[in-house]
C-alpha cells in the first residue's frame, strides 16, 4: 500500500518514512500544503492513507484537508496536530481528516492508527482476506494455506494483499507500481514480474493452474 506523507519538519517525516517502508509500505513525502493539494487532486487513486501536518508552507493541513475532499479525495487522512484542545479536534473532524494524532507520539502508536484507518475502507473488507485455500491476515502480517504459513517478504505480502483486495480483476502493472512503490520507482523496470514470479513459487502447487494468471501485454489476474 502506498502512503503520501504532507510535513514539512524532514527529519521527522524521513522518520516516519523509514518507520513504514520497514513494515512494506510505499511512501511519499511532500512539504508544502499547496504541493500536496496538487498531488492528492492529480494521483488521489494512487494512495491508500494521506498523514497530514497542520503546519505547513503555503496551506495548513485543515486547508489542505477541506479543499481535497471539496475536489472528491476520499482518501483516508490522519492529521498530525500539536494541538490536543476540544475544539480543535472537533474542527480537524469537520475538515474532512478521519483520525488525528496529537505531537509527541509513539511510532507505534502511529501505526496502529495506520493500520486501523488502512482497515476502514469505503466499502466493507474482511479484516482476513480468503481466496481459494489461501488466508491473509493484514493484522498479524501473515499468510497461511490450511493452516500452515506462508513465509514472504514484505513486498510479496504487500503484492499479495492488493490481489486479494482485487480478486478476478486484470490488475495492470502501472496500477501496481503506483499502489505499492514510491514515485522514484522506474515504470519500465521488471521489479513487478520478479516478485510475482516468485510469489507464485511460493502459492502455487505442482500440477495446478497458478492462482495469478498473467493476462499478456496488460498485467495480472488473480483467480478467485
Amino acid at each position: 500500500m502506498r502512503i503520501l506523507i504532507v510535513e514539512d519538519e524532514q527529519k521527522l517525516a524521513e522518520g516516519i518514512k523509514k518507520g513504514l517502508e520497514k513494515r512494506g509500505y510505499a511512501v511519499d513525502i511532500v512539504g508544502d500544503g499547496a504541493e500536496a493539494l496538487t498531488r492528492l487532486s492529480v494521483h488521489r487513486a494512487d494512495y491508500d492513507l494521506v498523514i497530514l501536518d497542520l503546519m505547513l508552507p503555503s496551506k495548513s493541513g485543515h486547508e489542505v484537508c477541506e479543499e481535497a475532499r471539496s475536489r472528491g479525495v476520499t482518501v483516508p487522512i490522519l492529521v498530525l496536530t500539536a494541538r490536543n484542545e476540544t475544539e480543535n479536534k472537533v474542527k480537524l473532524l469537520l475538515s474532512g481528516a478521519d483520525d488525528y494524532l496529537v505531537k509527541p507520539f509513539s511510532f507505534e502508536e502511529l501505526l496502529a492508527r495506520v493500520h486501523a484507518l488502512l482497515r476502514r475502507p469505503v466499502t466493507t473488507v474482511p479484516d482476513i482476506l480468503k481466496i481459494a485455500e489461501i488466508e491473509l491476515d493484514p493484522g498479524e502480517h501473515v499468510v497461511r494455506r490450511e493452516g500452515a504459513e506462508i513465509e514472504l517478504t514484505l513486498k510479496e505480502f504487500t503484492l499479495l494483499e492488493y490481489f486479494m483486495r482485487h480478486p478476478n480483476e486484470v490488475v495492470n502493472r502501472e496500477d501496481l507500481l503506483s499502489h505499492l512503490w514510491d514515485f522514484n520507482y522506474e515504470s519500465f523496470s521488471n521489479v513487478i514480474d520478479v516478485h510475482v514470479k516468485n510469489l507464485r513459487k511460493k502459492l502455487d502447487r505442482d500440477g495446478e493452474p497458478s492462482l495469478i494468471e498473467t493476462v499478456r501485454g496488460i498485467g495480472y489476474r488473480l483467480r478467485a
